[in-house]
């Protein structure tokens, strides 16, 4: 396993985290503790929560594991969205965060969080108030680090500028969706990241499911699937990504990963952790084997010319103005 630092800070964490989505919905306690342990066993450090997964119960399933691996694991959680019927309980106020945070500490059996993220943009709470919150929390030994998650770039553009100007605890990392079917992040929003010295923990690594080739362009998703056991999400989600663009990227991860003798997740995966930017890739398996075909891609990398396969066959749809035609980024300017 290898290791970054979080963001800007000097802590390290494992290019792979372990996600938790899956506990006490996909996967009960006895087999989110079996991911724990062989997470921890391979080397990896990383763990990431949130209160709202499974309503409380991944967070106590972790819980319930922690305490004694405590000293040996960097722990992210996140706050947001509702955790109750009031009018309070959810956002980013001063209010909810300072109730949901206990919540999580008393869940996790911890004293601190290593990582708290605002899971999501709050538009009816002032940005300066969630900031001042992160701050006070640091100072409190609650949290060591704050970082935010789904933030469009001007929203994390203005967040990371009001930590510097109001001389609060910066913002680390950011946690957005990205993968090679998902790669609008991009545009703009990768770029705030390495101006700011902001890392990127990527969810959704491997589309759904879809990088790891288990759909068809001819039949839709049925069974032991996560778009076959839920038909009404499946059939708009498949209908979504059913397109050329899909087809193509999925036949070249396909390529690679025949050339390599690999599983495509572990392409998908690799190629991610190698993306500018990026701290730490998260995984979300339901079992312990897809667990160990992802943990397989710790330490790969690819060669240039299987980056530049993947990287032209995934490449972002770009119309035109501002991110192509002449609005284009041009990285070199030619003074006459």
């Amino acid at each position: 396993m290898e290791f970054r630092t979080l963001g800007k800070t000097g802590t390290l964490v494992s290019t792979l985290c372990l996600g938790t989505m899956t506990f006490g919905a996909e996967t009960d306690e006895k087999g989110s503790h079996q991911q724990l342990d062989r997470f921890l066993d391979v080397g990896g450090n990383f763990i990431d929560t949130a209160d709202v997964y499974s309503r409380g119960v991944s967070e106590e399933i972790v819980g319930g594991w922690l305490p004694a691996h405590r000293d040996r694991v960097v722990v992210a959680t996140k706050g947001r969205f509702p955790m109750g019927d009031g009018p309070n309980d959810a956002g980013l106020t001063r209010t909810h965060l300072s109730r949901a945070l206990d919540a999580s500490l008393r869940r996790l059996g911890t004293d601190h969080v290593d990582l708290y993220q605002a899971h999501a943009w709050d538009p009816l709470t002032p940005i300066e108030e969630t900031l001042r919150f992160f701050d006070d929390a640091v100072r409190a030994g609650k949290i060591r680090y704050a970082g935010v998650s789904n933030f469009t770039g001007w929203q994390l553009q203005k967040a990371a500028l009001l930590t510097e100007f109001l001389r609060l605890t910066p913002i680390v990392t950011l946690q957005p969706q990205y993968n090679l079917l998902a790669r609008d992040i991009e545009f703009e929003i990768l770029q705030v990241c390495e101006n700011e010295g902001i890392g990127v923990l990527p969810w959704s690594p491997l589309a759904g499911g879809w990088l790891t080739g288990k759909y068809s362009a001819d039949e839709a998703p049925t069974g032991a699937t996560r778009l076959g056991e839920n038909p009404n999400r499946g059939v708009e989600a498949y209908a979504r990504r059913n397109n050329e663009r899909t087809w193509q990227v999925i036949e070249a991860v396909r390529s690679v990963a025949g050339s390599r003798g690999v599983s495509m997740s572990v392409v998908a995966l690799a190629w991610l952790a190698d993306r500018p930017t990026v701290t730490s890739v998260i995984l979300g398996a339901r079992t312990i084997e897809q667990l160990d075909d992802n943990l397989g891609a710790a330490g790969v990398h690819l060669s240039v010319e299987e980056k530049e396969l993947l990287d032209a066959a995934s490449a972002p749809l770009v119309a035109d103005y501002p991110y192509g035609g002449p609005g284009v980024n041009q990285r070199a300017r030619v003074i006459p």
